[in-house]
């Protein structure tokens, strides 16, 4: 069809119609753009414009879907939602279109949505004509001539701009965006930097609503004719609290005329994709894309105001800024969607400005410090030992730190050492909005295990580092994806001559299939990117390769096939590197085990007792190349792979972090890796560095040992059902230890002691030599015992060296040593204590036996053997860890003993102040773990604060005790009878903790006491009394203190009596155990008697009681502090899970948030009962069980309990303290408890997933291995967020598809009842699908139940077991989570709560007004945010005129009068500290009591909360805002007053207070 183009001075343009067929007016404009017609077409900057475009060809590509959404719910290829322009001039139009994308034709579309278009129009002559005559009006006609239409006249913004605010993204920086036409891609681009953006009106007033910030848009038309957006915007920019202002185009031109410049409209404007800007701030030119026919006339800006840009083609203004105001705009486009991408980091600058206003500008010298989280296996307290030594030497050197670290337990989140502390989960999203609030300059990855690095490497990944410009200390994130990516690695390592093993990577099971044929079975799996191992093993075939990396591709998205190098030896070296390249090696340490076992799990000795002095060099130079070739800054762990048969080695793999190994290897030098890192990683140079050790030598050194260090594993299988105890490449471990001496014998021995309390010896179930053969040749956690067996076992059952060898592999050299062990155990057997020699004893001494080994081989007791061999002299002697075996003086304060020594190293000793020993926690293990550690440093630092020299015996090389410098004097030593009076004696000590490490140190009260050691606190009997469960139900009993009906077992006819009287199901509890163990809940005879077999077992030198178990009670702890009796302070933490999971796996939450207050003040009653009765001078640790008025006690701890560092730092009372001042008898002031308006949950972290097997449910034996807690404004944010930081994997998803394996209707309703999908069907789950699974009645599992929730772990699924976790798991998701650092929630302990006057209609005619405001005044009387509580001063009902009255004169005691009803109302006006008015109209008496505040002294902020759809005149509201210096706040609340808590700018108001 033809038509025709009429310009207004007369040309005419003939052409075909392909769009709409109507007449059209409009001013014509030309774009110069190469490409982009959706986009330009529903740009509404060309709003009822006629459009030319110069491209040759248009709609070659067709026009995509048009309502397909992005992943912020804004159109995907479109500026806004329909075409603007009313007609499109082209030369060419091509019907056909090829495109992936294309929906339809161009031509289609535009007829669709009523546009017109013209083709074989003379684009080039237009375009000529446009800019030689400028632009004009033009029309188009069809068939009837219409007249010429201006659009100038009006405003144009109006047509494009949003009706009502809408709100996008959930940043939290939220900037206000004023629509005057805003393209999407601007609102994507926002989006993506990461604001929280509310698109508003163009004649919206955002002076009254808080927002980080303002971006002004584009849009059409002539800017002059925005009066209200002008206005509103000349208010904002001159108030004095205005924040940053970004303007685009039209935002431009606005800015201008709100700052008193002018604007000229330009002759044709700038329209194309290829603008050449120049920005003087930068001193470069860019290609910009631009849409504007109006510009700033740069000679009318304000003094204060100049131009920040101009056109390279014509010096046109292209962007305006404030010299001192954060203001500025641009008039061409950073967003360029279908145009050059140049100055996109405008959207970037302006987020950095929002930030810096809101949160201060990058923190010079501030570093954020990455945690490790809860302990788990394959990451433990070596992190917390690690990070609080980085911290120390940070802040030495004068930096900040910020810590992120939810592991309440650990010294580095106490009070002293970080700056601020983040109770958060250690991941991205968190961790984002923390450098968002705290700006560091740096960030630390180092010290934090697996946990920080992945985290880091995120960060890094997602850009957040880059965009906040944090640097990464140490070495550098790209180097560090070297060494975790096994791909790169290996490449890595070819670059510089290294051999790793043969290894293909592989990102599936198929490719991974493919690479197993290439390397050949058996072959070694490992993930990227995983620590301790986890995901890793050997297979043998192709079945068992895909059914390891089904589960371990949930853990990761790469794997490295390797060849099976079992039987080599494991290698590790230690190495420190500063930015210059200067470089040591630390110490070398050599695996007793062949590689195939982890190291995490194998028996590790330093030095290294196999190497020759070729080897032991040749690996230390590859260490070192390989750490320079890594760009390694601070430290790294190098492993190694030697053939035992050649020269041939290969690397492993390299830890660019401190690690386990690090902790063992700074404990085993006394060189202080962690602290010395710490400096390397802020660029200091080693030989700069003094050695803290020895006071007068640098760091720039290679420690020498003058004895042998062995670390050995601990391992608690046992504890779970099913469980695989075979070794092998994925660790299991849950501690270490670590044993000093000059003999390998000596520290053997030590060590195993350490562990189980055993040597190298025979005990335990009988073994047949084909038991033997299995368990050498295929290890499991027992494998020393079976080593004993087979060396030291009857005739049939013993074996050669060689024959061992044979079967592990293990080298000769260490099991001659071990069978010297045995020959030495034999020959003692046959002898009796009276034939004993001192020869043969003193031999005893030095091969590491102990009195209580000796006597049980010569048939005596230990007593006799110490009167022995201290009458005959043979005593330890105590040696110095000086890091240089003696050759430079040294003042080191760290010790061991030795039998092979004849006198003590002197130690310099710089007063006469007394001694007391604290003993240390030991090994970590389930029950006890860096909670205990805790406790110890802790006392030990108030007893020096006291006045004494503290003494610390400990022997684990992961704990902050066991470091050099938190104790006058450290041994590392055994925790034993033997070893502490040795101690005790030489150092002349005046007393000995043992409350505070835990149950080890608790089990050796009576016999230290027996000894004459003078124990401080609470006294031994009264321990005995708690720690003997039937001696400690008498004495309840003797109280009258209610307990649930018990027995103590002491025959099976009393049994049956007992069974028969109260009935299953029956606690079987033994004494003096940890974490529950052999404790069970039996529910049938044969299940009892079993139980109380390995209950006999554990603890078979003491009773054994049965309790009535409690079904369906509530458990709560309570750790107090009492001084001779008398209760000082107290704390009630109430568990999630109902009783009958132990205390260890429940999550604890504070303050209780279920009891009463009557339940509360029974329990206190008896905790001051049984201070009193016990005599108590410490810390002790109640259980009570709660069932409705029913209030009965577990058990009694008199120690420091798991929850102590959690119930100090959520109260901020030092229980530790007051323990400490107690046993020393010091003076005290009673101060119970503390009421708290946050919530605190301290939630255990399993690590079932490294226990292939293990049925992970929950029972009254420990399991967990770890803990964290976070805190909240609820109960529900709180254990989130708890949740979210112990890796449980549960999703942060509102709605979740739940796989439900019990048969319980009232389950699943509770979960669809919250929205949520419910899956139940067994036989073909799609776990990819599966976000949660829930089996809470796990004693009538099924099998193949069983098999699937164990599947759950294996797939990383989070797994509920309890209804109650359930319950609350349920009410919490979808809690919005705050990122709130401890010092947040602590300093409002001090704040006084928020009294709010609230003006009220009253609703007598309306009870569905009365409702909504019911519900509006409940929901700010249980609002609780910055810490705060509000009280409503006027009361919490909604009430009519008459009901108001007559609780009026009730409630105050007066009549009802006028007079008196205003005298009472401004008196509480007066004590209230905001006004908010919930009104239809402004009343008199509404006026008269606002009158009232502005003229009064105390002048409180006002909100006036609007209901839609009232007529209200808010003149005088916006009069009085700020009229002697008040505050009015007015709002329509969307939704209805009901809603006024979700209101953003009522929260605001109330936060502000």
């Amino acid at each position: 069809m033809k038509i025709k183009l009429v310009l207004e001075n007369g040309s005419v343009y003939h052409g075909e119609s392909f769009g709409y067929n109507k007449s059209v007016s409009g001013e014509v404009v030309f774009s110069t753009n190469m490409t982009g017609y959706p986009e330009s077409l529903t740009d509404p900057s060309f709003c009822k414009q006629l459009l030319c475009l110069t491209y040759p060809i248009v709609g070659n590509y067709g026009v995509p879907n048009c309502e397909q959404q992005d992943e912020y719910g804004i159109l995907k290829h479109l500026e806004s939602n329909t075409i603007w322009v009313s007609a499109l001039i082209v030369n060419n139009y091509t019907h056909e279109y090829s495109h992936y994308q294309a929906e339809k034709s161009l031509s289609d579309w535009l007829i669709e949505k009523e546009v017109v278009g013209i083709s074989n129009i003379d684009t080039r002559r237009l375009t000529l004509e446009l800019r030689n005559t400028g632009t004009m009006l033009g029309k188009i006609i069809v068939e009837d001539d219409i007249e010429f239409n201006d659009i100038h006249k009006e405003s144009l913004v109006k047509y494009v701009s949003t009706r009502q605010p809408y709100t996008l993204g959930d940043g939290k920086i939220h900037i206000g965006v004023v629509d005057c036409g805003v393209k999407y891609n601007i609102l994507r681009n926002l989006l993506q930097e990461g604001f929280k953006i509310t698109v508003l009106p163009h004649d919206y007033d955002y002076n009254d609503r808080y927002f980080d910030g303002i971006f002004i848009s584009n849009g059409p038309g002539d800017p002059r004719k925005c009066i209200d957006t002008i206005k509103i915007l000349r208010k904002y920019i001159n108030s004095k609290d205005a924040k940053p202002v970004f303007g685009i185009c039209m935002g431009n031109q606005l800015l201008a005329l709100a700052s008193g410049a002018e604007i000229y409209k330009m002759k044709y404007g700038n329209r194309g994709y290829n603008q050449p800007v120049y920005i003087e701030k930068y001193n470069k030119t860019y290609i910009t894309s631009q849409n504007h026919g109006y510009a700033v006339d740069t000679k009318s800006l304000q003094s204060d105001w100049c131009e920040f840009c101009k056109n390279k083609n014509d010096d046109s203004n292209e962007g305006i800024y404030h010299k001192t105001k954060p203001f500025r705009s641009v008039q061409f486009h950073p967003e360029a969607r279908g145009g050059p991408c140049d100055t996109m980091f405008m959207f970037k600058e302006f987020y950095d400005e929002c930030c810096d206003r809101k949160y201060g500008v990058v923190n010079k010298n501030k570093v954020l410090l990455l945690g490790s989280g809860g302990l788990s296996i394959g990451q433990a307290g070596e992190f917390d030992y690690s990070g609080s030594q980085a911290i120390k030497s940070f802040k030495e050197k004068g930096y900040t730190v910020v810590l992120v670290n939810p592991n309440i337990a650990t010294i580095q989140t106490s009070e002293g050492f970080a700056d601020k502390v983040y109770y958060i989960p250690v991941e991205k999203d968190f961790v984002s909005e923390i450098i968002c609030k705290e700006r560091p300059q740096y960030i630390s990855l180092s010290f934090g295990g697996q946990t920080a690095l992945n985290c880091g490497i995120d960060l890094h990944k997602s850009g957040i580092l880059s965009r906040y410009n944090v640097e990464v200390l140490g070495t550098s994130v790209d180097n560090i994806l070297k060494t975790e990516d096994r791909d790169l690695f290996a490449k890595a390592m070819t670059v510089i001559g290294e051999s790793t093993p043969i290894s293909f990577p592989a990102t599936n099971i198929e490719e991974a299939l493919e690479v197993a044929h290439t390397v050949n079975y058996p072959v070694l799996v490992r993930a990227a990117f995983a620590l301790g191992g986890l995901g890793s093993g050997f297979c043998n075939n192709d079945e068992e390769l895909v059914a390891l990396l089904e589960k371990t591709f949930t853990k990761t998205n790469q794997v490295l096939i390797d060849q099976d190098l079992r039987g080599w030896k494991e290698v590790e070296y230690e190495v420190m590197r500063d930015v210059d390249g200067n470089s040591i090696v630390i110490c070398n340490m050599e695996n007793f085990d062949p590689l195939g076992i982890h190291t995490g799990d194998s028996i590790v000795v330093a030095p290294s007792q196999t190497l020759t002095n070729d080897e032991y060099n040749m690996l230390r130079t590859a260490s070192l190349k390989i750490a320079a070739s890594l760009g390694i800054v601070g430290e790294c762990n190098v492993q190694i792979a030697l053939d035992p048969h050649s020269s041939t080695y290969k690397i492993i793999e390299v830890n660019p972090r401190l690690s386990r190994s690090s902790a063992l290897a700074s404990k085993a030098t006394g060189y202080p890796i962690a602290a010395v890192a710490a400096q390397l990683c802020l660029k200091d140079k080693l030989y700069d560095i003094t050695n803290v050790v020895t006071g007068n030598t640098t760091a720039n050194f290679e420690p020498s040992l003058d004895y042998i260090v062995v670390k050995i594993p601990r391992w608690d299988t046992l504890k779970f059902r099913g469980v695989d105890r075979h070794l092998g490449s994925a660790m299991k471990s849950v501690g270490e230890i670590m044993s000093i001496g000059k003999s390998f014998e000596e520290a053997f021995q030590k060590g195993l002691r350490m562990i189980n309390g055993k040597g190298f010896e025979i005990y335990g179930d009988t073994l047949s030599l084909q038991d033997i053969k299995q368990e050498l040749k295929y290890p499991t956690d027992d494998r020393v015992r079976v080593l004993a067996h087979s060396l030291m076992g009857n005739e049939d059952v013993r074996m050669s060296v060689l024959d061992i060898h044979e079967l592990t592999k293990i080298d000769n050299w260490f099991l001659m040593k071990l069978f010297n062990i045995a020959c030495l155990s034999n020959q003692l057997d046959l002898n009796r204590a009276g034939n004993l020699t001192i020869d043969e004893l003193r031999c005893a001494k030095n091969n590491g036996f102990s009195d209580i080994q000796i006597a049980n081989l010569v048939k005596s007791t230990p007593k006799i053997i110490r009167q022995f061999r201290e009458k005959a002299n043979i005593v330890s002697y105590r040696k110095q860890i000086d890091t240089l075996a003696g050759e430079y003086a040294s003042q080191t304060n760290y010790m061991y003993t030795t039998y092979h020594a004849d006198s003590d190293d002197d130690i310099v000793v710089k007063n006469n102040k007394k001694k007391v020993i604290v003993l240390g926690s030991g090994k970590y293990r389930i029950g006890s773990s860096v909670e205990f550690d805790y406790c110890s440093v802790k006392c030990a630092e108030y007893l020096r604060e006291a006045g004494f020299n503290t003494i610390m015996i400990n022997y684990n090389p992961e704990t902050m005790s066991t470091d050099f410098d938190n104790s006058d004097l450290l041994y590392f030593e055994e925790l034993s009878f033997e070893s502490i009076c040795d101690i005790y004696k030489r150092e002349d000590a005046y007393g000995i903790v043992i409350s505070m490490g835990g149950q080890e140190p608790n089990n050796l009260a009576v016999s230290l006491n027996d000894a004459g050691l003078n124990i401080l606190g609470t006294s031994v009997d009264s321990i005995d009394t708690c720690e003997d469960r039937s001696r400690y139900s008498n004495l309840l009993d003797s109280l009258n203190i209610t307990q649930p009906d018990w027995i103590c077992a002491s025959s099976k006819e009393e049994i049956d009596i007992f069974v028969e009287k109260v009935g299953f199901p029956i606690l079987v509890r033994p004494s003096y155990v940890l974490s529950g163990a052999a404790m069970q809940i039996v529910s049938n005879l044969e299940k009892l008697q079993n139980c109380l077999k390995l209950a006999n077992s554990v603890s078979p030198d003491h009773p054994i009681v049965l309790t009535k178990f409690i079904e369906n009670a509530v458990e709560v702890d309570v750790d107090a502090v009492a001084n001779s009796g008398d209760l000082i302070c107290y704390a009630m933490s109430e568990h999630i899970e109902n009783a009958g999971v132990h205390s260890g796996d429940a999550s604890l939450v504070l303050p209780s948030y279920s009891l009463t207050e009557s339940q509360k003040e029974t329990m206190l009653h008896v905790i001051k009962e049984l201070g009193k009765a016990l005599n108590i001078s410490g810390p002790y640790n109640t259980q009570f069980l709660v069932r409705g008025d029913w209030i009965g006690v577990i058990e009694t701890n008199l120690r420091s309990s798991r929850s102590l560092p959690f119930v100090s730092k959520t109260l901020d009372i030092d229980f530790i303290k007051q323990s400490v001042n107690a046993m020393l008898g010091e003076p005290y002031n009673y101060i119970g408890t503390r009421d708290v308006n946050y919530v605190g949950v301290k939630c255990p972290q399993f690590s079932f997933n490294r226990l292939p097997e293990a049925d992970p449910v929950l029972g009254v034996e420990m399991a967990s291995t770890g803990e964290v807690a976070c805190y909240g404004n609820t109960i529900h944010e709180a254990y989130l967020k708890a949740l979210v930081a112990s890796r449980s994997g549960i999703k942060l998803k509102t709605t979740q598809t739940i796989l439900v394996l019990d048969e319980c209707i009232y389950t699943k309703a509770a979960i669809l009842h919250r929205g949520h999908h419910v899956v139940d069907k067994l036989d073909h789950i799609a776990w990819g699908n599966i976000d949660m699974v829930v089996n809470c009645n796990t004693e009538s599992s099924s099998k193949q139940v069983k098999e699937i929730r164990r599947l759950a772990v294996d797939f990383s699924k989070y797994l509920i077991t309890n209804k109650q976790q359930l319950a609350l798991v349920m009410e919490s998701l979808g809690t919005e989570l705050n990122v709130y650092d401890y010092k947040y929630y602590k300093n409002s302990l001090y704040k006084k709560p928020v009294k709010l006057f609230i003006r009220q209609g009253f609703t007598e005619s309306d009870v569905n007004a009365q409702e909504k405001l019911q519900k509006a005044l409940d929901s700010i009387a249980n609002y609780e945010n910055n810490r705060l509580k509000y009280i409503l001063t006027t009361g919490t009902k909604a009430e009519s005129k008459d009901s108001f009255k007559e609780n009026f004169s009730k409630r105050h005691n007066i009549e009802f009068t006028p007079n008196n009803f205003r005298e009472h109302r401004l008196k509480t006006l007066g004590e209230s500290d905001a006004m908010i008015i919930f009104r239809t109209g402004l009343s008199e008496s509404t006026v008269f009591e606002v009158a009232f505040n502005i003229f009064r002294e105390k002048r409180i902020p006002i909100f006036y909360a609007i209901e839609p759809g009232c007529e209200i005149k808010t003149t005088l509201l916006r009069e009085l805002n700020g009229y002697n210096d008040i505050v009015v706040k007015y709002k329509v609340i969307e939704g209805g007053i009901e809603n006024v808590i979700h209101d953003s700018d009522f929260k605001e108001f109330l936060d502000s207070l």
